[in-house]
């Protein structure tokens, strides 16, 4: 049986904003990839010089940020004080070093025959954001409000004239209750942690009159889960 797990080298690191930190993963196995904006994959993040951690399985589910078919992806990863095994592995990540992942994945992917398109989560969703936003078309209409804790989490997004940017202490379902966005339903990308995403959900399904199919969900984190920290 194949192994379910893919292998490249990190060839690139940088910071991309001041809490997050963009890292290519490249190899042959990469080339030519089922992608399509808005998946992710599942990481390693175990430490390679223990191998006593492999048996715990840390598994990390990161977004593309960018992949390119000549074989080689993106991720943004980001670095907080709480840091779980994602942040960590991020932090000890240089050249060189050996990556392990699962194939792109996921359904939170663009649906570009929309009337509209609404992008709203935390500074973990705009990664995945990062993605979608560059490949709609031109034509295509865009609004969008991102929580973060400060200006410097800012990612560089395509469509940014279109997205708003708000800060904690403010409450992600309040910057889209204020919104101004057609009556009609158009789809709504929704993502981070995973009660704010019931929250925003219920406000566009309850008080918008959205249907449930119209609005595509994910939840990355949650305090104190295992598994999404």
């Amino acid at each position: 049986m194949l192994s379910p797990f893919m292998h490249g080298e990190v060839t690139q690191v940088e910071p991309i904003a001041e809490r997050m930190r963009r890292i290519r993963i490249s190899g042959p196995e990469l080339r030519d990839l089922d992608w399509v904006p808005g998946m992710h994959i599942r990481l390693r993040v175990c430490d390679p010089r223990r191998p006593g951690t492999w048996l715990r399985g840390f598994l990390r589910t990161y977004s593309i940020w960018d992949y390119s078919a000549e074989g080689h992806l993106d991720m943004c990863i980001l670095d907080h004080p709480a840091a779980g095994p994602g942040a960590l592995w991020s932090r000890r990540a240089h050249v060189g070093d050996v990556a392990v992942f699962m194939r792109p994945e996921g359904r939170f992917v663009l649906r570009q025959d929309a009337p509209y398109h609404l992008f709203t989560g935390d500074e973990t969703a705009a990664v995945a954001f990062g993605a979608m936003l560059r490949a709609l078309s031109p034509s295509a209409i865009v609004h969008g409000v991102i929580l973060a804790d400060r200006p410097g989490d800012q990612l560089p997004l395509a469509r940014s004239d279109r997205l708003t940017w708000v800060y904690r202490p403010d409450e992600l379902p309040d910057a889209v209750l204020s919104l101004d966005f057609p009556g009609e339903p158009g789809v709504a990308y929704v993502a981070g942690e995973a009660r704010t995403c019931q929250a925003v959900r219920g406000h566009l399904v309850n008080e918008r009159g959205w249907s449930r199919r119209d609005v595509v969900v994910k939840p990355f984190w949650a305090p104190g889960r295992r598994g999404m920290d």
